[in-house]
Order: structure tokens, then sequence, then C-alpha cells
């Protein structure tokens, strides 16, 4: 049987004597404990993030709930925030967007390696307006757009041939248009936050927790300090 190769457990010496961590050490001892909103503290990571990730600093893991209890979870990009939550797109006939569409709820989790922080975000699910999925359908690629025509997405497929007809088919129903129209099944979705937890990284473990909390989108946050 082949055997994983895992990285080993940090010694003292890569705690102590690694530059680039030392580098990270530094950057992550900025206080944060003293901070009232979520949102600008997001910002301000994601803005370091954006800066230091080599791509898609904004991927982040999305995890819901089938019809049978069973936890899914895959990585999707952030497309939206503000002080109403994190936004995301999707077919409402994906996996994902069939298990939004029945529990109402999800959990998001961004990971910055580059900086060895992470964001954990828990909260109801929305709908966002059709204005705004229309907004944003409207400035992707053409090709991504021709794609979400195209593919039924989550479905089986039985041969790779069969997805390039279906491209090919949506493409000649829109040749000549100057815009194509959003798919009525390809929406956004807006997790609601009832807790936002960022975590950075500290030597031997001994990691910073801080976690936001409140009971409703109209409450006021808390904050609370976690053991790593």
């Amino acid at each position: 049987m082949t055997k994983s190769v895992i990285p080993p457990t940090p010694s003292a010496k890569d705690y102590t004597q690694n530059a680039a961590y030392q580098a990270v050490v530094e950057a992550n001892a900025r206080p944060i404990f003293d901070r009232d909103d979520p949102f600008a503290l997001f910002s301000e990571w994601m803005a370091e993030a954006r800066a230091s990730e080599p791509n898609d600093s904004n991927a982040m893991a999305l995890s819901t709930v089938d019809a049978g209890g069973m936890p899914d979870v895959r990585m999707v990009l952030l497309k939206g925030v503000d002080e109403r939550g994190f936004t995301f797109y999707t077919n409402s006939g994906s996996a994902k967007g069939e298990q939004l569409m029945a529990n109402g709820a999800a959990a998001l989790c961004f990971h910055w390696k580059s900086l060895r922080r992470q964001i954990r975000v828990r909260g109801a699910v929305v709908k966002v307006s059709d204005a705004e999925s229309d907004a944003y359908f409207a400035s992707r690629a053409r090709g991504s757009q021709i794609g979400a025509w195209a593919s039924e997405q989550s479905r089986e497929v039985t041969r790779q041939e069969d997805l390039a007809k279906a491209v090919k088919a949506a493409e000649a129903r829109f040749e000549g248009a100057d815009d194509i129209p959003r798919p009525q099944d390809w929406f956004g979705w807006r997790v609601e936050p009832a807790s936002i937890e960022f975590w950075r990284d500290r030597p031997y473990r001994l990691h910073d927790r801080l976690v936001f909390a409140r009971d409703g989108v109209a409450a006021d946050w808390g904050k609370s300090r976690l053991y790593p």
C-alpha cells in the first residue's frame, strides 16, 4: 500500500528560525481583539490576501447539507460582501443550489496560506435580487455566460462531446446578440452571518481566535475570544 507523505509537525527550530514564518508571525501580531466591526476586519484581511495569495484570494469553501443530512462542501468564489453578508452565484439546479433551497443555511471558510489566516462564517442564506444577479451576470466574460446556458450543472454527462455540443448550441442561439440574458435558474445567494470567526496562526499552535456573533441581522454584534 502506498503511503501518503504528510508534512511533519513543525519543530521548535521551524518556529524560531524560519524567516518567512517569522514575517507572518509579526504580521499576525497586530491587534485585532479591540475591533468591533467584523466586516471592516474582513475587508482588511481580504485586501492583504489579494496582495499575497498566488490566485483566487476570494475562494471559499461552501458547506451545505443534503436531504439525508449528509454534509457537502466545495470551493466557490466570493463575488460580493457588505454589511448584508457574503454573496456568491450558482445554478439553482446544481447540488449546492438544491441544498440551499431546501435547507436555507450554509457555512463558509476562507483559508489564506500565505497569511496563515482563516475566516469561518455561518448563517442563513437568501436569494439576492434579480437586479443584482443581472448586473453580475452582465459583468462576466461572454464565454462564461455561454457556459451558464450550456451546463446542466451537477447532472450526469455521458460524453465530453455532449457538453461541447451544448456549448455550440448556446453560441448559435445567441449569435449576433450584443447581450446574453441571465438564465432564470442562475442567480446569487447571500449568506447572512450569525457568526464570523477570525483565526490566525501563532507559534506552537497557540492560535488567535476572535468570534463575532449576533442573534439576528438587525442585532448588534457581540464578540469573544476562544482558546486555540
